[in-house]
This record gives C-alpha cells, structure tokens and sequence, in this order.
C-alpha cells in the first residue's frame, strides 16, 4: 500500500499477524446499551475486528490529517493507537509494533476521538465479565437527538447513525448486516448471555444492528425512549393489539379507519373475547361513555384517518383514557412525525406504516411503534415469537428514505394544501376532505397539533362512478395504484381498490361513495400537478 504526501511518494508496509488471544467480535446490543471487551493482560477482550490485528507503521498516522483521524474514529484497535500516535511523541519503529499490543490490553486508558471530540476511556462505564474488564458503551437512546441537531430535518438525516451507531465501520452509510444469527466464541460466552452477563442479538427474529439504527431515528424524531420496527404497518398494528390488550378486553376505536385494520378489530378480536367500542373520530362523549361502562385497555385510532383524514384530540383522549387506565395508540401514517408529535401530546405510543411517508420511495414494507421502553417491551416480546422481523435489507431502505423526509413533506404539504384549495373551488368537485381547509370538521384541532397536514387530499367528484372512472382514466402523472406517501403521485378510487367486494349500500355505510377520489401528491413539481388535475376535470 501506498500514501502520497507532498514531498514524495512513501511505500508503507502493512504486517497483519493472526492473535489467538485476540479474537474479534460486533458489538452486541441489548436494549439501550452496547457493549464491547477490551482484552487485559490475559487477552481474553474483543474489540469489534476479526482476528488479525493490523500492525500500522509508526510514521503512518502522522501523515494522516486531523480530519482523516476523527472520520477513522470507529475502526476498532487502530483508532485507538491512532490517537495514542497522534496526542503523544511519535514512537521509534520498534516502539510502533509495541503500542498495536499495548492498544489492546489497556486500552481503557488511552484517550480516543470520536467525531470532533476527544474522549478519554477512563470516563467510560467500566464492568467485568468473567473477569476481564469491558467498555459499555453508551446508550443508543442518549444519541436520539444530539445537542448539536436542533432540527427534525437534520434529526431525520443523522439520528442513530452519526456518533451512535453500533456498527463498527468508517463508512456514511448504515452497513445492512445480512445474517441469520449470531455466534458465541465459548460456550462459556452462551451461558453469559443466557445469564445477562453478555449482550447478544443471538438470532435474527430478535434484532440486527441494520434494524437498530432504522428504530433509533425514528425514536429520535418521535422522542420516544423506544422503538420496534416490523415487516409491515399491519402486522405492527396487530401484534400491538394482540400484546396490549388482555382475553376479554375492550378496545375504543373510529368510524373512519383503513379497512384491514377494522376487518382484524371486527373478524380476529372476537374469537379472544375482545370487544369494541367504535366511534365518530370527534364524539368525545361516547369515549366517556366507554370508558365508564367498559374496562378499556386500549384506545386506537388513526389521526388524521383513512380516507377522511379525521383528525382527534390527541392531548384531549389521552388525558380521558389515561384517567381510567387505558392505553392510547395513534396511528400518525398520515401525519408523519414531522407533521405531528403524538408522543408530546399526550398519547403513550404512536404507530407507522412505515411504507408510506418514512420510506417515502413506494419500494419498501416496513411497520413501526414508538414510546416507552416499558410498553414497547411487552410488545416486543410477542413480536419475537410471532415472526414478523424487518429484513436488514428493508431497514436500509428505511434509513435511506428518512434522509429525505423533510424534503419530500415539506413539497408535498405544499402542493396538497394548494391543490385541496384549487379543488374545493373547482365547479366539478363536490366535497374537498382535508384537514388545512377552514371547511374541514376538525380543521381548528389539525391547526392546535399538526405542523403540516399532509401530502393526501381526498375529494368526491361531481358525478357517479362511471364520470369518476373517467377523470382517474384522464391522470397523466398519477398512478393509479394503493398506498401513498411515495415521490410518485398515486391516485385512487377508494370504493373499486378497497371495497369493490363489496355492495354500493355496504360501502355507503362506511361513507365511501363511488365518486370519492384518494390523491397522494407525490414531489413533482406542483405546477405539472395542478395543470394535470385541471385537464382530467375538464374531461368530464
């Protein structure tokens, strides 16, 4: 290997030497804290390498600049001898191969850089397992929202990755970690984990450090202490019932709501003996009612809703529930969590169809729940049997995707909010839902917790369903397909693509006539959009 300088260029000779009393290994993580061995004398630690251990020349970090050595602050052993070679007198040759060995027996005294910082070992959590001492690293929930990102926006790009992420690499992207399981070095290792001495992943269904960081950013910009990110937004919607809500319990939940959701509370809950109670989003006084004539566990709703976009009082329910034990979920897929904190207002988790708006590329499946640590637990328990892991590969499309959220929300909750006023104005329209008009029912409540209202309009045509056929047939831009919240704009009519098994009289009772439109505007630019909608209006 070769390193140019300015003067000349300098042959470096790099000898790699396999320790058997060095062997490597991931950091593991359990909960919210990390930990990694640092061998003592005895040579028993780990530090997140294989087990050859690089012998760096002396002269080698010295030619490196500051910068180089701060982006290099997570490769393992040779950061640590990086920073002893840079912060002390430059060694002799001899002494360089001496301080690679030095590095990994007492490293916990040797200062080292993280980011822009300096940081001294002696500071760290220092514990034992079978007598060899250890770094515990700290929780990914202290890096959700680092002093240094006052913004969601930049939140969304750096929050679990920049100065928290557990995997071990110098590289800007998150690493996708395909693995099934993780292997113990000892079975005196297997019998530390089983008894919570060591952390370990130990199989895929329980955790991959891909995954993790997915969670952390989204945990970061909810505010939550935790996150459990799943295979989809229905399997995270119907584990958090199955684990929150007890045989026998009850359930408050909206008229308006996706279908697949009221067809699990309606078909599935039953056959446990679960009931339900399902209201108006804004009928405050049934909730009471509810509440006092069942022992509820668990208020569900989506806000705003699907395909009405309801918007509920998130802080008002909450504090009701709350006073009678019941557990508040939101689902805010339609909100996002840069539109909406449901979590700040008073609600104990909220929920995401991660597919939609988080992913945000209509190339992802992908479900998430945020809020305590303690009742995210009880879900994540159930999840580790029932199955419905995140492939890592979909979980780096959910960091990818999330480095754009701010972007993609702020167009889209523009040109929605422009487009529901040109529509509301427009002769051939009927009805405009959407929660920025003054005309919307609960346009003073989106107004009290919401920050935008969201890239989806829903509106019903002037006309049957065949004149609404016409107009979605006449959309150059949009596709006509399910979900929303992706760069593409999608377009549907809800009676044909959600309940066309359905009679017109059954779908009616669930207010879904079959002249209404669901538009997701997606990031094109929003002139293209509005003369696109117009001339498709004009074709009926």
């Amino acid at each position: 290997m070769a390193m140019s300088t300015s003067a000349s260029r300098v042959s470096l000779s790099f000898e790699c030497r396999t320790d058997a009393n060095f062997s490597g290994g991931i950091p593991r993580i359990d909960g919210a804290r990390f930990s990694s061995k640092l061998g003592g004398a005895s040579g028993k630690g780990t530090f997140g390498m294989s087990s050859l251990i690089l012998r760096f020349p002396p002269n080698f970090v010295r030619q490196l600049s500051n910068k180089a050595r701060r982006n290099c602050s997570n490769i393992g052993v040779a950061q640590i001898v990086a920073a002893s070679w840079s912060n002390n007198q430059p060694p002799s040759s001899a002494a360089g191969a001496k301080a690679v060995d030095a590095a990994a027996s007492s490293a916990v005294s040797t200062p080292f850089v993280v980011g822009e910082d300096v940081v001294d070992n002696n500071d760290m959590d220092i514990g034992s397992c079978n007598g060899s001492p250890f770094v515990q690293f700290q929780a990914l929930e202290s890096f959700h929202k680092p002093s240094f990102l006052k913004s969601d926006d930049s939140v969304a790009i750096h929050a679990g990755e920049r100065l928290g992420r557990g995997i071990v690499t110098d590289a800007i992207t998150t690493p996708v970690v395909n693995t099934s399981a993780y292997f113990f070095k000892k079975t005196a290792e297997l019998i530390d984990f089983k008894e919570k001495r060591h952390v370990s992943f130990e199989y895929g269904r329980y955790g991959n450090p891909t995954t993790v960081v997915a969670e952390e950013k989204i945990s970061a910009l909810e505010g939550a202490e935790s996150t459990l990110i799943l295979a989809s937004g229905m399997c995270a919607s119907t584990v958090m019932m199955l684990a929150l809500v007890p045989a026998g319990g009850h359930i408050v939940t909206t008229t308006d709501c996706y279908r697949k959701t009221r067809i699990f509370i309606e078909t599935f809950l039953p056959k446990m003996g679960i009931t339900a109670t399902v209201l108006d989003p804004a009928d405050y006084a049934g909730l009471e009612a509810a509440l006092d004539n069942h022992k509820v566990s668990l208020y569900f709703t989506e806000s705003p809703t699907n395909p009405f976009l309801r918007c509920v009082d998130i802080e008002l329910v909450s504090k009701m529930c709350h006073a009678k034990g019941a557990i508040v979920c939101i689902d805010g897929t339609f909100a996002t969590p840069l539109n909406q904190k449901a979590l700040a207002l008073g609600a104990d988790i909220v929920l995401h169809s991660a597919t939609k708006y988080i992913g945000g590329h209509n190339d992802v499946l992908a479900g998430c729940i945020s809020g305590t640590t303690e009742i995210i637990s009880q879900v994540r328990n159930l999840h580790h049997v029932l199955g419905g892991a995140l492939n890592p590969n979909a979980a780096y499309l959910i960091i990818r995707g999330m480095k754009t959220l701010h972007l993609r929300i702020k167009q889209q909750n523009s040109t929605a909010q422009r487009m529901a006023e040109i529509l509301e104005a427009h002769p051939k329209v009927k009805h405009v839902y959407y929660p920025g008009l003054k005309s919307h029912p609960e346009h003073d409540t989106a107004k009290k917790q919401m920050i935008g209202f969201g890239g989806v309009v829903s509106f019903e045509v002037d006309g049957d369903i065949t004149t609404t056929i016409k107009f979605v047939d006449a959309l150059k831009i949009p596709y006509i397909a399910p979900s929303f919240g992706g760069c593409e704009s999608i377009v549907d009519q809800p009676a044909i693509m959600s309940y066309w098994d359905l009679s017109q009289a059954e779908r009616a009772k669930y207010g879904i006539m079959d002249n209404l439109v669901r538009f997701s505007f997606g990031v094109e630019d929003f002139e293209d959009l509005k003369a696109d909608v117009l001339q498709a209006l004009e074709a009926i």
